[in-house]
């Protein structure tokens, strides 16, 4: 009987699946407030995506949410059953793949066996028998449980999933152990969407994926019927999945929830901006009006001049109106000003810019390429037959792992030798952003080593905070002691402040949020000299306004595609 839903023999409808539901809650970590009052309701069929800063408590919510670390103040209400990716898999290391598919095909077993069974009672109990509603009240639960999880089809559904990740020629009798970081963490997701949980929760779930695998868990997700709420910086995957965003980053009334993908969560915080800078350019003009009336307007309510004849006799009485009528002015526009001072907008936060160059002229200007690579080979690591970069170059290197795109990077910054010509043009200033920063002072401060970098004057006039990359906490902490992610994002200050002639950055959005993440590229649109961007990032790749050199394990690439392109807010990529 899997063809329909038990309804109307007995009048029952089909319960609907419970939400996911948070109130209040709070969670401190190591004497600092990670949540704050946060509540959450994510109901069968929403997808929410969690958004915001490093730090800001993505991942803490979503432990909280799964029931693995209990909040210190709220509440949450969760499914039975729940789905939670990073929980440790109940395996040792020597635990096959075949003992984890089992695990996660249990469920859908036990429905089949279930409905076998109580299709046979419902067989042998007559209808008038009491025991008869009982049991077909069973079945019909039983069966909605099975066809939302579409038991029927979870063996055909694992197979499908192992290979949408990537993982279908692995032999299942392979051990855990065997297996790299990554694979585990495939194999870890594909339990879950084999399983199809009532609520699903996601932390970066695109970690290890590559193109095909991120689009086949876009649309595995798209496809459960209850809820998912991901934690995650990939805005292609967002854009993709997401039905609703809830930007963690604070604000005055606490997490802001947006209605829609990325797409649409970019179009409303580019007029949330608009209409925080005109507001300020209001509040500034009036202000300005205000100390004005107050410091000199008022004073020059009546020209400066005697009686004349004909008004000797209420002169006096006159010039002591006038002078009240000052007074009153002068306090209504100070009374105004100084409740304006109190309750005035700040100033919206600069977006993260490349400060202005330098000079540090070429020593021979002219049309030629900033560097030029005609048969360049590193044995086991690149083959390239040619490459131009222009002094205007705007340059997306593409490929799979090991096509050679961070070697690239290195032939172009003169760190890596390589076998054929390379030429580069003298006097040429050339910045790379490594995935692996490494600071020869580690026990310096941020902030020192910020300053130290770049002398005082250029420091001064380009303040690190001021930035963004950075939270104010951090910048006196020694630089051995923050993590990857704030290294590279000081790495990363570092060019901004002082941008090179030639600037080569090897996956420049990893450890940045969504939101730096689009002033990063937009920065890039515009910035000095030529740029060459390593990235694996879809949503950049998609928007990409240049050429672009797809790289391939073990094959020169010739020529570089061109390719342009934009966003608009109604694209959705």
């Amino acid at each position: 009987m899997p063809g329909g839903r038990i309804t109307d023999r007995v009048g029952r409808f089909p319960v609907p699946q419970p939400a996911l539901l948070a109130h209040d809650l709070v969670r401190d970590l190591g004497g600092r407030r990670v949540l704050d009052g946060v509540s959450l309701t994510a109901s069968p069929g929403h997808r929410i995506g969690l958004i915001g800063e490093n730090g800001v408590g993505k991942s803490t919510l979503l432990r909280v949410l799964a029931g693995v670390d209990e909040p210190d103040a709220g509440s949450v209400s969760r499914p039975a059953g729940l789905g939670f990716l990073h929980q440790e898999m109940p395996f040792d290391t020597g635990s096959t793949i075949a003992a984890v598919l089992d695990d996660a095909l249990r469920e859908a077993r036990e429905d089949l066996t279930q409905l076998e069974r109580l299709g046979e009672e419902l067989a042998r109990v007559p209808e008038d028998d009491p025991g008869h509603p009982a049991l077909l009240d069973a079945y019909g639960r039983r069966l909605e449980r099975a066809e939302e999880r579409e038991s029927w089809d979870a063996d055909r559904r694992a197979a499908l999933v192992l290979d949408g990740l990537g993982l279908g020629a692995l032999a299942h009798d392979r051990t855990l152990g065997s297996l790299s970081g990554g694979q585990r963490g495939r194999l870890a997701l594909a339990a879950l969407l084999v399983r199809r949980p009532p609520a699903l929760l996601l932390d970066e779930p695109t970690n290890h994926l590559d193109d095909g695998a991120a689009a086949f868990l876009e649309e595995q997700l798209r496809g459960l019927p209850g809820a998912v709420v991901v934690a995650g910086h990939d805005r292609a995957f967002l854009d993709a999945v997401c039905t609703d965003l809830i930007d963690l980053d604070p604000a005055v009334d606490g997490p802001v929830r947006h209605g829609g993908n990325y797409s649409a969560y970019v179009c409303e915080k580019r007029a949330e901006r608009q209409r925080w800078e005109r507001r300020y350019a209001e509040e500034q003009e009036e202000l300005e009006a205000l100390r004005h009336a107050a410091g000199v307007t008022g004073h020059r309510l009546a020209p400066d001049r005697g009686p004349r004849d004909n008004e000797k006799m209420g002169y006096g009485h006159r010039a002591g109106r006038v002078q009240s009528q000052i007074s009153r002015r002068v306090r209504d526009a100070s009374r105004r000003l100084e409740e304006l001072e109190h309750t005035r907008v700040a100033a919206p936060p600069l977006p993260l810019r490349f400060a202005a160059p330098q000079p540090a002229p070429l020593t021979q200007e002219g049309p030629e390429p900033l560097v030029s690579l005609r048969d360049v080979r590193v044995p086991g690591r690149l083959a390239l037959s040619g490459l131009e970069v222009s002094a205007t170059e705007r340059l997306l290197v593409t490929g799979g792992n090991g096509a050679g795109k961070s070697t690239l990077l290195a032939v172009l910054a003169g760190r890596l030798a390589a076998e054929g010509e390379v030429r580069r043009r003298p006097g040429l200033t050339v910045g790379l952003l490594t995935q692996d920063t490494v600071f020869d002072r580690p026990e310096r401060t941020v902030r020192d080593t910020y300053a130290l970098a770049l002398g005082p004057e250029r420091a001064e006039r380009v303040p690190l905070v001021r930035l963004g990359l950075l939270a104010e906490a951090d910048l006196d902490k020694p630089v051995g002691q923050v993590s990857v992610g704030q290294r590279r994002r000081l790495a990363l200050a570092l060019l901004m402040a002082r941008p090179p002639r030639l600037l080569l950055l090897d996956e420049p959005t990893n450890h940045l949020s969504p939101r730096l993440c689009d002033e990063l590229e937009a920065a890039l649109g515009s910035g000095p000299g030529a740029i060459v961007v390593a990235s694996h990032d879809r949503w950049l790749r998609r928007r990409w306004q240049g050429r672009e050199l797809r790289l391939e394990p073990g094959e020169g690439q010739p020529e570089a595609m061109r390719r342009s392109a934009g966003v608009s807010c109604g694209d959705t990529g």
